[in-house]
Formats: C-alpha cells, sequence, structure tokens
C-alpha cells in the first residue's frame, strides 16, 4: 500500500511535468513556421506536420496516464479500516471508544475511507489473534485495541500489504518476545503519569483520608495506571504533609502477566459490571470518598456505586468521562486521567495516507501530549489549589525529574522517590 502509493504520486509529477512540456515545445513550434520564409524540401515541410502528430498522440497518451493515475490514487485513498477490540466494544466511554473515536476523526477528513467495529467478545489471547486473522483478507489497515493482541506478529509478516495499529501492546513472537515489525505501528502508553495526576487529585481532594483505585485484569497498562496512582498520593503525602490511605482489598488483588502480586483492586474483567458495583461499595464502606477506575465497561458498575453513594467521587480514565458522571443535578467525576489515544491513532492514519508510515514500538508520553488529566473549567471539579500543584508536578514529569512506577520500569511505589 505505502509503495504503491509512493510511485503514483512520483507517477503523476512525472506525467505533469512532462504534459508541461509538449505544450512549451508545440506552441513556438506553429509561431515558426507562419512567420519565417518557406524555403525548405518536400521532406523538411512535412516533418513539423508529422512531430506534430507525435506531439498531439504523446500529449493524448500522457493526460490518459494521468486520469489513470488520478483514478488510482484516489482509489488508493479510501483505506478500508478495521478496529478489533475487546469484549466491551467501541461503545464503552472508555478505552475502545477513544481509539475508534480517532478513525472517526480520520475519516472526516477523508470520506472515502470506511471503519468497521470487530467485537471479540472473550478477552482470550488466543482468541483475540484469531479475531484479526480471520478478517486480514478484507481490509487495508486493521485497528487493534488491547494488550491481547501482542500475538499479531506473524499475522501481519505473512500480509506485508495490510497496514497494523497496535494501540497497548507491542507485537511478539511465538516465545513471547518483543519484535518490531514492518507493518505493525505499535504504540504504548507511559499510563503511569496519568495514574499519578490521578492520585495526586485523589490525595488532595479526599475529605475521608481514604481513597482507592480499581482496575479491569492485572495488564501491563492496568498495573502502569495503579502504580503511577499509588506514586501520586505518595508524592502528595509527603510534600504536602498529607497522610492520605489507599486502600485495597485482598480478595480482589491482582496477578500481572509474569505472576506477580501487584496488589491493588481488580474485577478480573473489562465487562463485569456486577462484579464493578461489588468492588465499589466493598471500598465505600471501608470509607474511600475517592476511587480511580481504569476498568472499562467494569468501570460503570464502579461508577453506579460512586452515584449511589454519599459524598463520594468518581476519576475517570483513559478519555474525559465528566459526561458520564451526572447524576441528578449534580456530577460525581472529580476528573479523568487522559491517556490520549485517538490523536495517536488519527496520527498513524494520516501517515498512511502521507506515505511515512513504518513499522515501530514507541511508548507516548507527557511530552508528546499523550498522557495528563482533565482540569478544563465545567469539565472536573478540582480546586484551582489542586491544579496548580498537579501542573507543577506534571512539567517534573514531562521533564523526567519526576519518574512513576510502572509495571516493568524497575521502579515500584515502595520504592518510588523524585
Amino acid at each position: 500500500m505505502k509503495k504503491k502509493v509512493l510511485a503514483m504520486i512520483l507517477s503523476s509529477v512525472m506525467v505533469l511535468s512532462l504534459f508541461g512540456c509538449g505544450s512549451d515545445n508545440t506552441q513556438p513550434a506553429a509561431e515558426d513556421t507562419a512567420t519565417e520564409e518557406t524555403t525548405e524540401t518536400p521532406e523538411e515541410a512535412a516533418a513539423p506536420e508529422a512531430e506534430a502528430e507525435t506531439d498531439a498522440a504523446e500529449t493524448e497518451t500522457d493526460a490518459a496516464e494521468e486520469t489513470a493515475g488520478t483514478e488510482e490514487s484516489t482509489d488508493a485513498a479510501a483505506l478500508k479500516i478495521a478496529i478489533v477490540s475487546s469484549p466491551s466494544g467501541v461503545d464503552d466511554g472508555s478505552f475502545n471508544e477513544d481509539n475508534y473515536n480517532g478513525i472517526l476523526t480520520f475519516i472526516e477528513s477523508h470520506p472515502d475511507c470506511t471503519v468497521t467495529p470487530v467485537q471479540e467478545t472473550t478477552g482470550d489471547v488466543t482468541a483475540a489473534v484469531q479475531a484479526v486473522a480471520d478478517i486480514v483478507a478484507d481490509y487495508d489497515v486493521i485497528v487493534c485495541c488491547g494488550f491481547q493482541f501482542a500475538g499479531i506478529a506473524t499475522i501481519a509478516e505473512e500480509n506485508p500489504d495490510v497496514d497494523f495499529i497496535l494501540v497497548d501492546s507491542f507485537p511478539s513472537d511465538a516465545e513471547g518476545n518483543e519484535v518490531t515489525v514492518d507493518n505493525i505501528y505499535a504504540m504504548q502508553f507511559a499510563e503511569q503519569e496519568s495514574g499519578f495526576f490521578a492520585g495526586m487529585a485523589a490525595a488532595l481532594e479526599t475529605a475521608s483520608g481514604k481513597v482507592a483505585v480499581v482496575n479491569g485484569i492485572a495488564y501491563p497498562s492496568n498495573v502502569n495506571y495503579q502504580y503511577g496512582f499509588e506514586c501520586g498520593v505518595k508524592y502528595a503525602n509527603e510534600t504536602e504533609g498529607l497522610n492520605v490511605e489507599i486502600v485495597e482489598l485482598a480478595s480482589y488483588a491482582g496477578t500481572d502477566v509474569t505472576g506477580a502480586d501487584v496488589g491493588g483492586n481488580y474485577i478480573g474483567s473489562f465487562a463485569d459490571e456486577a462484579t464493578g458495583k461489588v468492588v465499589g461499595n466493598a471500598l465505600i464502606a471501608e470509607g474511600v470518598d475517592v476511587v480511580f477506575v481504569a476498568a472499562g465497561a467494569s468501570g460503570n458498575g464502579v461508577l453506579t456505586a460512586v452515584k449511589e453513594a454519599e459524598g463520594v467521587k468518581f476519576i475517570g480514565c483513559d478519555v474525559d468521562q465528566y459526561d458520564d458522571g451526572a447524576n441528578g443535578d449534580a456530577n460525581v467525576v472529580l476528573t479523568s486521567a487522559l491517556k490520549v489515544m485517538h490523536l495517536n491513532v488519527e496520527r498513524s492514519l494520516n501517515s498512511i495516507v502521507d506515505g511515512s508510515f513504518k513499522g515501530a514500538n514507541v511508548v507516548l508520553q507527557a511530552d508528546t501530549d499523550s498522557t495528563g488529566y482533565v482540569k478544563e473549567d465545567g469539565r472536573c471539579q478540582l480546586s484551582a489549589e489542586t491544579i496548580s500543584k498537579i501542573d507543577a508536578a506534571y512539567e517534573q514529569v514531562k521533564g523526567g525529574t519526576i519518574v512513576p512506577a510502572a509495571n516493568f520500569n524497575g521502579v515500584t511505589p515502595e520504592d518510588f522517590t523524585w
């Protein structure tokens, strides 16, 4: 696809150049013939007419080639895109939907392109990869949302004309080793940065002195959110002289992909609202009054528990969830931790169209506006003082002075320092 688009661009440039040369050469020749005295032999006299016929034929051929090239470029730009999501689907109001919105924004500028949502309903790693294999022949671009799609490397290598955008994971081979593939642009995010801002917000705004984080499954991205949150609370405690407690329910402790116990509060699914509500109610019963939730559709259950309680606030995840917090004439959303996927998905699709797309494994951070938190007036309930303190910390995170703990960066919340 990429090489084809580049070749067509070069072809169009050559055609236009040839057409221009033909126009420049033909008109002066006609003027010279009209003004000069005729002293040619019959053979010489016939030469301009033959040359004009040749030029006309070349011009006609060039025009036909230009038209064909334009039609081919239009066809090439009409990308058929599929987005393969986790069980919560592209309307989950969170992770999957933000990726989907990036595609929709791209299509607004490229209306010939289309997108088809494909929902993998189990969340199983093998099933996720198979879902991609089942559709690979039908699309030009496949966007894969989630850690469970890491195993698509072989599929991509076997289908070099299809471009893949992998969100929240890097591709791996059959042995689980990270690989770089020419037609996979894989993006991970420093969720620990956004989690850090959520932790600061919770610690600075809690009235009870007890806060919590709830996650779906202990994939690296979720553990990053958890660890970042814990670091944010720790940072606020030590810099502001607070003593905020992070509440964990032992029966919902998480186990990461290496089998390590990471603690926290894990629902065990991204699509289990009932258990989400159970966990939410249990935390509220422990005195928690601010809860950060990174659990996909399972988080909707936690949100329901928050809405039914008194004086409890919810911190959204991945996207601005303020609208979801409407509760009668009030709102329960304190702020939202942002992982700016839609912008980076759109950027990747644009690179396919302009021919600059190339495979890479990248971690996106605050320095590319890819992590952050919601602080806009009317979209959060943070005090001006809290926003000022988080913004000051944001600059240190952006500059690398503060490096929150993450699942595999060698730092844990316990040994986090700055």
